[in-house]
């Protein structure tokens, strides 16, 4: 049987066994296994699910998974977000709109304490879209809010997924955390603006706050500016020693853990029952990231053995043709395909054997590629009709928001987004010009 059939049959019957409800991990491992074993037998079999744990183990930089989530967690978990919340909403609460441009600041800060868009969705879902609605927020705008600023949490580092990616495609992690600033702070300000424009066309989709509400000591609003001073200092604490080159990206990772908990228990909010919240989380959003990297590698070792990359590559650039910049927008499009039922962890492990070294055969630049990988699974996370996102929302929002009011409410954002995307995309100096700069490339 030719390998390029071999290759195919290995990519449908996964995607048969992730369509039918299986776990991600187990559908990614099962057909490595049995590829393997029908390949190679017995014995090939058994040491490439071997040699791929090995590898799993040895990867030093994934310590940094269970740090940056433990530091999201601790700092969810012992309520600075709301803090956070109630700055926006004293400071912010004067303008049109101003809720719901706080809540997209919400949301970037809460990208820099959790490199997770899960836990932003959470955050905003529970804390800002009941005091919007309370306060006559159009409901579908603010449903297209808090979406599309969850969608921050993969690109303003630190990002746990470009961690992932750093690994899969063997970049450096502060470059492409690097990257991902100028684009994440773009994405913000581009909602920002749609938001004010909107509302200031129809003042009734985000109506100003009462005077009683906003007329509160001076003082206490510069307490309140501090609480978003917070999660900045710790950003800062992590990650200028590692920009500077003093310490490793485990080390910097080990210190944002511990500025989170020590921020956490200096305020006074760390308990017991917090801080096993956060260890509880840890170890299962850990655990999950290590079967389905695990999985990955498997498969990723059978689609090198069978030398699938280089047909997959000689097929679109000598059979069929194609110029690169037209496989690049093909390979763009199947990840907002796979998005409707995947997500971004999951189609990350999945396509990274093929696409990072098609990427990189075709010339592109890996960094730049990365930002791009994260910009677009975000846009499939929130499209219509199957967007992982979507019906994240919806367990989340209150009855009165249907689906349909989800469905509406995200597509103004998801425009803003696929902009913002062509824009990275013809414009590589917008991810790349931080990291030369940083890094003297």
């Amino acid at each position: 049987m030719p390998y390029e059939l071999i290759a195919v049959l290995m990519f449908s019957s996964m995607m048969l066994m992730l369509f039918s409800g299986q776990r991600v991990f187990g559908a990614i491992g099962c057909v490595a296994a049995v590829s393997a074993m029908l390949l190679w037998g017995d014995h090939g079999g058994y040491d490439l699910g071997f040699s791929a744990a090995m590898k799993l183990m040895k990867w030093y930089p994934l310590l940094t998974l269970p740090m940056f989530i433990f530091m999201g967690y601790i700092l969810s978990e012992s309520k600075i977000a709301d803090d956070l919340y109630r700055m926006f909403h004293v400071w912010m609460g004067g303008l049109r709109g101003g809720l719901a441009v706080g809540t997209i600041g919400l949301m970037v800060l809460i990208s820099a304490m959790n490199g997770l868009s899960v836990a932003g969705m959470a955050i905003g879902a529970t804390i800002a879209l009941p005091e919007l609605l309370k306060r006559n927020y159009d409901k579908r705008m603010v449903t297209g809010v808090i979406q599309a600023g969850s969608s921050l949490g993969i690109l303003v580092p630190p990002s746990v997924v470009l961690v992932l990616y750093a690994m899969i495609a063997r970049q450096p992690v502060g470059q492409l955390w690097l990257a991902g600033v100028l684009p994440g702070l773009m994405m913000a300000l581009m909602f920002v603006i749609y938001i004010v424009i909107r509302c200031r066309i129809n003042p009734s989709l985000g109506p100003v706050l009462d005077e009683e509400e906003r007329n509160i000591p001076h003082a206490e609003k510069v307490k309140l500016l501090t609480a978003g001073l917070l999660p900045v200092a710790i950003f800062a604490v992590m990650m200028v020693p590692f920009v500077k080159g003093w310490t490793s990206l485990v080390e910097s990772s080990a210190i944002g853990a511990l500025a989170a908990l020590v921020a956490a228990i200096l305020k006074g909010r760390m308990s017991k029952e917090v801080f096993e919240n956060s260890v509880r989380q840890t170890l299962a959003i850990s655990c999950m990231f290590m079967w389905i990297i695990l999985a990955a590698l498997a498969f990723g070792a059978v689609f090198d053995g069978l030398g699938a990359v280089k047909a997959i590559e000689g097929l679109f650039t000598d059979r069929l043709g194609w110029s690169p910049w037209t496989i690049l927008i093909l390979m763009q499009l199947s990840f907002i395909v796979m998005g409707t039922f995947l997500d971004d962890t999951a189609m990350l492990v999945i396509v990274a054997p093929l696409y990072v070294p098609l990427v990189h055969s075709l010339g592109f630049d890996l960094i730049w590629y990365g930002i791009l990988y994260t910009i677009t699974t975000q846009i499939a996370y929130m499209t219509p009709p199957f967007g992982y996102n979507l019906f994240l929302m919806r367990a989340m929002a209150p009855p009165e928001i249907t689906l349909r009011d989800i469905y509406t409410s995200i597509l103004p954002f998801v425009m803003i987004m696929i902009l913002a995307l062509a824009l990275v995309m013809f414009f590589p100096q917008i991810a790349t010009w931080l990291p030369g700069v940083v890094y003297g490339n």
